[in-house]
């Protein structure tokens, strides 16, 4: 079974990590080889808008497989610190940059318990929402690990270096609503109601037009670490090319005749 379920609905795809038996814990080289082929399959299809993450329950994801460790197979086997090494640059740490790397933007539905590479797989995404059952720690500390997934880059930028450091330091967990406050997801909403809280969400970005969507994603992305100055010229050029699109002049007419818009991706 793969560990990866994709599916599509129109513009919208949903990735569901699909190993339940093992709360989605990523255990493998293949494991992070599929989540990495479906972003490269993502980028290239123009029709999709926005992009779902989220687990089959009863976890989000577990992060790291704790036996897989223990007895250091799958990814965790490997000859001394240098293959080690090796393996979280050919393994884990692909789905880092596979995801910050995707032009579009992502919805990060927690549906439960999102732990040490679980968490910062989250915080890959730009959006996150969260169930009641959610659960976030960045537990790595708690099994004698460093973050390895690059959490030390996502989470400070999720929540600010002083709640980061907390988590990472104590590898304390928080609650749905915890999480909330610390503004490490957007809203908390009922357990049943996860998904559809999701794709109405999804919804809302997907009305957009696709090509716009992606440069305004790239923009706040490299915002995090350009000059405003950079960012600026950036800007223009992305504004440049919006402008001239087939979209942009369907939006301005639309909004002056009060109708719906019908968006190409021209």
């Amino acid at each position: 079974m793969s560990f990866l379920r994709i599916e599509q609905e129109g513009p919208l795809a949903i990735l569901t990590l699909n190993a339940p038996e093992r709360r989605n814990a990523i255990s493998s080289f293949a494991d992070c080889e599929e989540v990495e082929a479906a972003c490269r399959r993502i980028a290239r299809d123009s029709t999709v808008r926005c992009v779902i993450v989220t687990g089959a329950d009863p976890a989000f994801c577990a992060g790291g497989d704790l036996k897989a460790m223990r007895d250091r197979t799958g990814i965790m086997e490997a000859e001394g610190p240098a293959g080690m090494r090796e393996n979280y640059r050919n393994g884990i740490q692909r789905i880092p940059l596979a995801l910050w790397e995707l032009d579009v933007p992502t919805i990060a539905a927690v549906n439960g318990p999102a732990i040490g590479a679980g968490l910062d797989l989250a915080c890959m995404c730009d959006i996150r929402i969260a169930s009641e059952k959610a659960v976030f720690a960045e537990s790595f500390v708690r099994v004698g690990i460093v973050p390895g997934d690059g959490g030390a880059w996502l989470l400070p930028r999720a929540v600010g270096l002083s709640r980061a450091a907390e988590m990472s330091f104590t590898g304390d967990p928080l609650n749905a609503q915890e999480g909330l406050e610390a503004r490490l997801v957007s809203r908390v909403v009922p357990h049943g109601e996860l998904m559809d809280a999701a794709r109405a969400l999804a919804a809302r970005i997907t009305r957009n037009p696709p090509t716009v969507l992606r440069m305004t994603k790239r923009l706040l992305r490299e915002g995090q670490h350009m000059s405003l100055a950079s960012l600026l010229e950036m800007s223009a050029a992305y504004q440049a090319i919006a402008q001239e699109t087939e979209d942009h002049r369907e939006a301005v007419d639309a909004m002056l005749s009060k109708r719906e818009p019908r968006f190409t991706g021209r």
